[in-house]
């Protein structure tokens, strides 16, 4: 396939780039490199001549025409996106702009493409979503996001990603574009940003400073290895059925505050300091606006329907995470010093 990605040099865009390539599809990564964009993301396959990268912002739909009429991509894979709560709260105009007006522009871009190729059969939009669109849990295990969960977002990051779904949906019913839908859980893995909860973390305790946990630390998600997520995601867009939404998640349910534990325990074995565990520099912080309880995923539908199941624990993904940290200094300070982002506490995703 030849495969059109939005955002390919964001975090989880870019384990989709990797993988797509490395399984002899062609990738034509769209991304505008605002602050969480990198291009080392894709660095190791940025010779390949399966790749091509065009630096063109999803709000601007005369840049999404062109794109996709020089390119000719068979499928589309929507992950562009203002992703982080903090921010969303601090300034939530860019994650209207983006996820809804860019979404729109999307839509419509590809809608024209599609039509005027004459509605290819194999032709699939499909839209990346998270699972905060469906508000938050009790702490009772037994109660899981389904498919049909009723949307219930809190902070204005998910409310915009919720209305994106609802275009997304909306394209599909009222002009029969073939679109699927995937809601994630909270990733984590190489070349995350570091602002969020796991780069924080890690990075925090290697420079001997405090590790921020709002509120008493017992908020609970659902941990997906990022590289398990782009293997879902390649799968969904293959094989899942149009108009059909697909969640994704890690079976990996952690506290923030267990998640935190986990990290300084594999940094205490990998990098140990001489007379402190790096647990000793936990600290709690005031909690944030509408900070949702618990996010869990059932996964029942992409397992039954098509045969997908995580690859890696949460355990053994920490590990391998934290391992990628400690090798990759480079990439992570040259994004700290370029952006300041270790002054944003970044302690949920």
């Amino acid at each position: 396939m030849k495969i059109l990605i939005t955002g390919g040099a964001g975090f989880i865009g870019s384990a989709v780039v990797r993988l797509a390539i490395a399984r002899g599809h062609e990738v034509v990564n769209v991304d505008a490199l605002t602050y969480a964009a990198c291009l080392d993301n894709v660095a190791s396959v940025s010779d390949s001549p399966l790749y091509a990268f065009e630096q063109v912002d999803i709000r601007n739909r005369a840049g999404l025409d062109t794109v996709f009429a020089t390119h000719k991509p068979d499928v589309v894979m929507h992950l562009a996106a203002e992703s982080h709560v903090d921010r969303s709260i601090d300034g939530p105009g860019d994650f209207i702009e983006t996820n809804i007006s860019g979404t729109f522009n999307m839509l419509e871009a590809a809608r024209k493409y599609w039509v005027e190729a004459g509605k290819p059969e194999g032709f699939r939009f499909h839209h990346i979503s998270t699972d905060e669109v469906f508000g938050s849990l009790p702490n009772d295990r037994s109660v899981m996001f389904t498919e049909e969960t009723p949307y219930d977002p809190r902070s204005p990051y998910s409310a915009s990603k919720a209305s994106s779904d609802h275009l997304v949906r909306a394209w599909h019913e009222t002009y029969g574009l073939p679109v699927v839908l995937t809601n994630c859980s909270n990733n984590y893995g190489p070349f995350h940003f570091p602002e969020k909860l796991v780069p924080v973390i890690i990075l925090n305790a290697l420079a001997g400073k405090d590790l921020p946990i709002y509120g008493d630390g017992s908020n609970i998600r659902d941990w997906l290895y990022v590289e398990d997520h782009a293997d879902a995601l390649l799968l969904v867009v293959e094989k899942g059925a149009l108009g059909r939404s697909y969640n994704i998640g890690g079976e990996n349910e952690r506290s923030n505050l267990e998640l935190v534990k986990s990290l300084c325990a594999i940094l205490d074995e990998k990098r140990p300091k001489s007379s402190r565990s790096y647990a000793d520099q936990i600290t709690f912080v005031t909690d944030r606006p509408g900070h949702d309880a618990r996010y869990a995923i059932d996964p029942s539908r992409i397992r039954t329907e098509l045969g997908w199941r995580p690859s890696v624990t949460i355990d053994e993904g920490l590990a391998l995470t934290v391992a990628w940290y400690l090798a990759n200094e480079r990439w992570w300070r040259t994004l700290q010093n370029r952006h300041g982002v270790g002054e944003r506490l970044g302690v949920t995703a």
